[in-house]
């Protein structure tokens, strides 16, 4: 796959600020393991293989278990997620796939017993920016991979 687009270079201003509301992200109140299986969730979704190839090899790189990144599809039948990253998950779930009645009461209340208001802030802010991300690797390709010795990925162990 080549990209089709290089967006980074055709509209800097925008892809600079997307990277900086990225940057943004660690140093927000959702951890990184929270951040990372979020991001990796989300690009499964949205088929975006570019970031869930990078996201994957970031989450290794960060510590987390492969068994638990080969659940994370099927991650509501698993015992391999604490009750917090399963409401997280689900919350991801809704905000990339809003259905016409939006967020429901209910689906609320049940973030925010896992959640402050800070944190679900934060929380939605890493569901929006993968979305985005995984709206520009669906529309672009960029070819996975691309990015790994830059970014240090070529150290997961996963090629």
């Amino acid at each position: 796959m080549s990209l089709r687009v290089n967006y980074p270079q055709i509209s800097p201003e925008s892809y600079k600020h997307l990277l900086g509301l990225e940057a943004s992200l660690a140093h927000s109140s959702i951890d990184k393991s929270l951040r990372d299986l979020v991001k990796i969730y989300v690009s499964q979704m949205n088929g975006c293989l570019f970031c869930l190839d990078m996201h994957s090899k970031e989450a290794k790189i960060h510590g987390e278990r492969e068994l638990r990144l080969y659940h994370l599809p099927i991650w509501r039948e698993s015992n391999l997620f604490t009750q917090k990253e399963k409401v997280a998950l689900e919350w991801a779930e809704r905000l990339t796939k809003i259905p016409h009645t939006g967020v429901e009461d209910s689906e609320f209340q049940r973030a925010r017993e896992y959640f402050s208001e800070k944190e679900l802030a934060d929380l939605t802010f890493v569901v929006g920016t993968i979305n985005i991300w995984n709206r520009f690797g669906v529309a672009f390709r960029p070819t996975p991979g691309d990015m790994d010795k830059i970014m240090g990925l070529d150290k997961s162990g996963l090629a």
